[in-house]
């Protein structure tokens, strides 16, 4: 059973191997930037109840060998007063002309066109980022892209106070390789590249640093996408073919397209409203009874906190609720074993024992059909 849980120290290795699938700001792979990013992770678990904007949670998903084969991550705010959080707007403008030409005959014009205003904040979301999962792993028939990806939310949900009132995920858009192997970006060869004199390698790594460079050098005027060439105009805003998934998970659970995208990539950033987010509403403390679930149970993720590393650990794995008066679940030997809540033989969870879980069947149900968000009831 494949385990999500906080990075360690002694995960750097794995989580190296894996940047490099990814080559991404967030996780890019270099060895000093992991090695500082694990440090920063670590503290940040190991933080106070109050709200810190700078915390950056790095998660990884622990195979049945130990190893780590996937990582995911959360900042605790994403933009503010030494790192903004810069986007284009995408906005659509329209223009209408009634041409009268020179025989007198009418001729109706009515165009629309795509605009990018650029735009930065400095009180920003909390956001989600660095999701990788090791290439041999796609296609797993567990769907480990679910638990790496989903798992946050239920952290979220555990931690409310140190996230803000609204999510933000990035997703990546079409992507390519360049003639020398580097990472290439459509929309910056055809805009960013222009007005920075940049490659979209250069520009990535000098954006780990300081994004400063976007706001000085883009044109403070909005920037008519209508010019690009074609083949750039159909990706802003769009998806590649590796993050389609991801981008269907988190339109189930709640987020939507912001209207705004990445200004390196034109990636779309999808938002939600925290607390009403499916799973994060749907999260509650369960005390933990050992045994099979029934036939029908719903699958469900369920997790435990600790006062010390890992902080946070959760899995995939069916269970029941058992109607009582207080919230009780069911769940087999394997997955509470793997929480950390379940003694090897033995024959139930310790007494104080708490779990948090969110069965698929409660959140995943269409927009339609969800009801009106409402407090979490995580306290048992």
């Amino acid at each position: 059973m494949f385990l999500f849980r906080e990075a360690m120290p002694s995960d750097e290795d794995s989580i190296f191997d894996l940047a490099r699938h990814l080559n991404t700001l967030n996780l890019p792979p270099e060895r000093s930037f992991i090695s500082q990013l694990l440090k920063r992770s670590i503290a940040s678990f190991r933080g106070t109840p109050d709200f810190d904007p700078g915390r950056r949670f790095l998660f990884v998903l622990e195979g049945p060998d130990g190893r780590a084969v996937g990582t995911s991550m959360i900042h605790a705010q994403h933009g503010d007063f030494d790192e903004p959080h810069v986007f284009f707007r995408v906005i659509t403008e329209e223009r209408y002309a009634d041409l009268v030409g020179p025989s007198g005959d009418h001729h109706e014009v009515h165009m629309l066109h795509t605009m990018l205003h650029l735009g930065q904040t400095y009180d920003g979301p909390s956001e989600l980022g660095g999701l990788v999962l090791s290439p041999d792993l796609r296609g797993h028939p567990d769907k480990l892209g679910r638990l790496l990806s989903l798992g946050r939310f239920v952290f979220v949900a555990g931690y409310r106070g140190w996230f803000r009132e609204r999510l933000l995920a990035e997703l990546l858009p079409p992507l390519y390789k360049g003639p020398n192997g580097a990472t290439r970006s459509p929309l910056w060869d055809a805009l960013g590249s222009v007005f920075t004199g940049l490659t979209y390698e250069e520009a990535d790594a000098l954006s780990r640093t300081s994004k400063d460079f976007i706001w000085r050098l883009f044109p403070s005027s909005p920037v008519h996408a209508s010019l690009l060439p074609e083949g750039v105009r159909e990706i802003i805003g769009k998806v590649g073919p590796n993050t389609i998934g991801a981008q269907r998970l988190l339109e189930r659970i709640g987020f939507k397209y912001s209207g705004r995208i990445d200004p390196f990539d034109g990636g779309p950033h999808l938002e939600a409203n925290t607390d009403e987010v499916s799973l994060v509403r749907e999260t509650h403390k369960y005390i933990p009874e050992l045994g099979e679930p029934d036939r029908d149970a719903s699958w469900a993720i369920l997790a435990t906190t600790a006062d010390e590393a890992p902080h946070f650990r959760a899995v995939w794995a069916p269970a029941t609720i058992i109607p009582s008066s207080r919230r009780r679940i069911r769940a087999g030997r394997e997955p509470l074993e793997r929480l950390g809540v379940l003694r090897p033989g033995a024959s139930a969870p310790e007494p104080d024992a708490r779990i948090f879980a969110a069965l698929r069947s409660q959140w995943e149900v269409p927009l339609a059909r969800r009801p009106p968000a409402r407090n979490n009831a995580l306290s048992t």
